[in-house]
C-alpha cells in the first residue's frame, strides 16, 4: 500500500496540467522547462572576429519557476571556442526585433568540459521570449558544425538543470 501513495501524488500532479518530477527528497526537475528556438550566427565563414552566436530561449508562460542561469557546453567541433564577455549581451525578443536588453554576467567556469555560463542579474520570468547574443574571440579556424547544448538552471536553489537544447552553428571556408 505504501509504493501505490509514492505513485498517486506523482500521478495527481501530471494529470492536473502541470509537472514537479521528485527526483529525491530535496531535489525536483521542472517539467515545464523554457526552450532553445533558434540558433544563428552573423558571419558562419572560418575565422571572422565580429561574429555573434544568438541563442532563442522561450519560456513557457505555465512555468513554475524563473531562469537565473543558462549554461553552453560544447559537444562538437574541431577547435574550442571562447567567448568576450565583454562583447556578450542578452536581451528581451529575436535578433530581429530587439527589445529591452538584460543585465548578465558571464563565465567560462570549465574549460576541460567547454562550458560557459550566463548569469541573469534578474532571473527570467515565465513568459518570456529571451536571446543571449554571445560573441566568440573569432570564428573557428575551421570548418564544420559545431554543437553546443544549452541547460538552464532556476532560481530556487533545489531544483535541478534542464537541457533546453542544442545550438547548431555551421562554419565554411571562403
Amino acid at each position: 500500500m505504501k509504493n501505490i501513495r509514492n505513485w498517486v501524488k506523482p500521478l495527481f500532479i501530471v494529470v492536473s496540467g502541470w509537472c514537479l518530477l521528485p527526483l529525491s527528497p530535496a531535489t525536483m526537475a521542472l517539467a515545464e522547462s523554457p526552450l532553445l528556438v533558434a540558433t544563428t550566427t552573423t558571419f558562419n565563414a572560418i575565422g571572422v572576429k565580429q561574429a555573434v552566436y544568438y541563442f532563442t530561449l522561450q519560456v513557457p508562460a505555465n512555468s513554475r519557476e524563473p531562469v537565473q542561469r543558462v549554461t553552453f557546453t560544447q559537444r562538437q567541433g574541431l577547435e574550442q571556442i571562447g567567448f568576450d564577455e565583454k562583447g556578450s549581451y542578452a536581451f528581451v525578443g529575436t535578433p530581429n526585433r530587439q527589445g529591452e536588453k538584460l543585465a548578465i554576467a558571464l563565465s567560462t567556469n570549465d574549460r576541460q568540459n567547454q562550458t560557459t555560463t550566463v548569469t541573469f542579474n534578474q532571473p527570467l520570468a515565465p513568459g518570456q521570449t529571451v536571446t543571449i547574443a554571445l560573441r566568440p574571440f573569432r570564428n573557428p579556424a575551421y570548418e564544420g558544425v559545431y554543437l553546443f547544448e544549452l541547460a538552464a538552471l532556476p532560481s530556487a536553489p533545489s531544483t535541478q538543470t534542464q537541457t533546453i537544447g542544442i545550438g547548431r552553428l555551421q562554419f565554411y571556408q571562403d
